[in-house]
């Protein structure tokens, strides 16, 4: 998987979020992008995700070296962020059933095995809107990870996390996150410690 953009902008009214940006994501590799809350980074992942038209550029995706429209691009990625709802009338069963009618399993993944990891057993047929907000973070994560997608973004992933979920996380990279293009934005280094490459949005406000 490759996404390249050219020239790159996004602007609200009249004042620029970001522009200029000429930038290459491939497949293998591990990316942050970086700035104070604010700043843009999750503008930035909504334009790489299609979810949001830049104001200016091209942005061009390849999957085994042939172009994929833009339209159709949210089915090559798993997404993770504050802003992505959780169906909160379902159980954990039912979105975990939900999610993975859209999404395959990773190779040796199934729904037992998706709750397992989440150590939620004893919670599969408690709704959701019943969850505590570190439950719900790691069950977005879950399901992002989980999901076989040859791209992988993630959006303050460790929003509501302790100390212990943190662990998690990070151990959920180690296991699901190698062999993708994987996408973080953050302005916490435990968070995205293990990209190997970095993109800060305040290098692209005034050029």
């Amino acid at each position: 998987m490759k996404i390249t953009l050219q020239n790159i902008g996004r602007r609200f009214n009249r004042d620029w979020i970001f522009r200029n940006i000429d930038y290459t994501f491939t497949s293998g590799e591990t990316y942050a992008i970086l700035g104070p809350n604010g700043s843009g980074k999750s503008t930035l992942l909504q334009v790489l995700n299609g979810s949001l038209a830049p104001s200016t550029g091209t942005i061009n995706y390849l999957l085994n070296n042939k172009p994929i429209e833009v339209d159709a691009i949210f089915n090559q990625l798993s997404l993770a962020a504050p802003y992505l709802e959780l169906i909160e009338e379902f159980t954990l069963d039912e979105m975990t059933d939900f999610h993975f009618k859209f999404k395959p399993y990773r190779p040796g993944m199934d729904k037992e095995a998706v709750v397992g990891l989440l150590n939620l057993e004893g919670a599969r047929h408690k709704s959701i809107k019943y969850f505590s907000s570190g439950m719900k973070q790691r069950l977005k994560l879950a399901l992002a990870f989980c999901s076989d997608t040859p791209m992988l973004m993630l959006d303050e992933p460790t929003s509501n996390l302790d100390n212990q979920g943190v662990d998690w996380y990070l151990n959920l990279v180690q296991q699901f996150a190698a062999d993708r293009l994987t996408i973080i934005c953050s302005n916490q280094q435990h968070e995205y410690s293990f990209c190997k490459h970095q993109l800060n949005i305040s290098d692209y406000k005034n050029k």
